[in-house]
């Protein structure tokens, strides 16, 4: 049983439908006290976190459809919101390179795994921005002091502890603007209709301009889908 830290995106297909399964199972521990796997590391962390696994499988669910897939079974756990496990089974810098070598040969996720801090970065920015304009600024004139691997380390748990916040709706409104630079010249919306597009709507069209256009920088955004969770 695993749960990941990390953004969906970087899961492919086998492995983001998987931990779909494995997060379900979790939640039937937890709501049905089901034996299972109740004895398991990655169980007893999210135990009591019932809001915080409502969230992960959202940002499951979102990234499914965004792939095509359909998901009928939501999760309704609510304990301890805005709260999540302090703890990890492995350090998100782990993960990426647990998923790494597991990869090798077989086909990859969404986003690409990153190779350095700096396309890390890249991947998370519109992320960052939608939650605070400030922060993804200082990040931004910050990222020449990540040097080693330590410091990329660390910069992975920052990035994954800032998209646990919930988006503010400003930011988040100049951050679909942003967004919207990049798929603009594959649509005829005026200016008006732009402005006036509910946000929920607005990135639901950056989506499809950016699956049918394969718009790759922004297919490698982890804003693409996870925005949709605070929705």
């Amino acid at each position: 049983m695993r749960i990941w830290d990390i953004n969906p995106g970087y899961l492919n297909r086998q492995s983001l439908l998987g931990e779909h399964r494995e997060l379900h199972g979790l939640v039937s521990i937890m709501v049905n006290n089901k034996k299972g796997y109740s004895k398991h590391p990655e169980t007893l962390r999210w135990i009591g976190y019932g809001w915080a696994i409502n969230i992960r499988h959202k940002q499951l669910v979102s990234e499914m459809e965004l792939r095509g897939y359909t998901d009928k079974s939501p999760v309704r756990t609510r304990s301890n919101k805005l709260i999540w496990p302090e703890k990890y089974i492995d350090s998100p810098y782990e993960q990426f390179e647990i998923l790494k070598k597991k990869y090798v040969g077989k086909e990859s996720g969404r986003i690409v795994l990153p190779k350095s801090a700096q396309e890390l970065w890249a991947q998370h920015k519109y992320s960052v921005m939608a939650r605070d304009y400030n922060l993804y600024k200082q990040i931004a004139s910050d990222m020449s002091t990540i040097n080693n691997e330590q410091d990329f380390s660390s910069f992975v748990v920052k990035l994954i502890n800032i998209l646990r916040m919930e988006p503010d709706d400003k930011a988040r409104r100049n951050t679909l603007q942003h967004m919207w630079g990049y798929v603009s010249k594959y649509s005829d919306l005026t200016g008006n209709e732009l402005n006036n597009m509910d946000q929920k709507c607005l990135l639901k069209k950056i989506q499809d301009l950016s699956k049918e256009n394969n718009e790759e920088y922004l297919m490698h955004s982890t804003a693409l889908s996870e925005l949709v969770v605070w929705f």
